[in-house]
């Protein structure tokens, strides 16, 4: 398996800062996790992560307005989430995703949760094996499941088979 991949960590609630961000710092953060892993290579200079994609997602009610122009962790949560999730599914969706997750758990909990099914989908897939069946998973789970198993199929066609 690509040391790369074997390598990828998304920071858990308690790895996230605990100061407020602003959007500069903030975009800094989303590439400096996620850059390696979404972002085109024959496309270098397209920005993954723009202040203007961030201010969109506020406007469109998918994360909360930022308190005195600041983003805290429940944004920071929210947008590696998006980030990670909008390679595969809608804004739309991400939203609604997003929604049913805090509504089942709190949200620290949810987004670790993301990152632990997220980091397990990615080794399972590029190491060529499937997912054992586990019965006892509630819908919710079952759906985080295969929103996660999604973006990990698609990441290794990408760098596998598409080489990018």
């Amino acid at each position: 398996m690509n040391t790369e991949i074997k390598d990828f960590h998304l920071p858990r609630w308690n790895e996230l800062p605990n100061i407020d961000l602003y959007i500069d710092q903030l975009v800094s953060l989303l590439e400096e996790y996620l850059g390696g892993y979404i972002k085109n290579d024959n496309e270098k200079d397209e920005k993954l992560i723009t202040k203007t994609m961030i201010n969109n997602y506020v406007k469109q009610n998918v994360i909360k307005p930022p308190m005195n122009k600041k983003y805290n962790k429940e944004h920071m949560a929210s947008l590696f989430v998006i980030f990670v999730l909008k390679q595969v599914y809608s804004i739309h969706d991400i939203k609604r995703l997003i929604h049913l997750a805090i509504e089942t758990s709190p949200i620290d909990l949810s987004y670790n949760r993301f990152c632990s099914e997220l980091e397990k989908a990615i080794r399972i897939v590029f190491a060529g094996k499937n997912y054992v069946k586990n019965s006892k998973l509630s819908e919710e789970q079952y759906i985080l499941r295969n929103v996660v198993q999604s973006f990990a199929n698609k990441l290794y066609v990408q760098k596998v088979y598409l080489k990018k």
